[in-house]
């Protein structure tokens, strides 16, 4: 896609600090990095969001972000633990329309962290879970 920063990216038509590269993917360094050594592992094919995303690419994207996560301890990079983030559609906060998994660093004090709703605290009655669990199932099984 001609617009796609991502593709642009991975078309070496935009500059990125390269991490890993392979037939499948490519993964880089954030330019708005969260913490230092934050970075996007993205398919090189244009792949909007998961509706379209083929699950063996999905879990590449994945098998590449835990070895990223396990070499960073070996780096100096400040790491006591790893955020894998990827938001599926403007309400989760995708911004760029390119699936793209972040491998974010995290340590004690970073200021970064998931926010919960105000409604967070009242635990759903056991049906209420049981009747979402089964629609997802049945969706899942078609």
């Amino acid at each position: 896609m001609k617009s796609c920063i991502f593709c642009k990216i991975v078309n070496g038509d935009s500059p990125a600090s390269k991490v890993y590269e392979d037939d499948l993917c490519l993964a880089f360094m954030d330019i708005q990095p969260v913490n230092p050594g934050h970075v996007l592992v993205v398919p090189k094919a244009h792949f909007t969001d998961l509706t379209d995303l083929p699950a063996h690419i999905g879990s590449h994207l994945f098998q590449v972000a835990q070895r990223i996560t396990l070499s960073l301890p070996n780096t100096g990079v400040k790491s006591e633990g790893v955020d894998l983030f990827l938001a599926h559609g403007e309400a989760a906060g995708q911004d760029v329309f390119h699936v793209h998994l972040h491998v974010i660093p995290r340590y004690e004090g970073d200021g970064f962290g998931f926010r919960f709703g105000p409604n967070y605290s009242n635990l759903p009655e056991r049906s209420e879970l049981d009747a979402i669990a089964t629609q997802i199932k049945y969706e899942m099984e078609k």
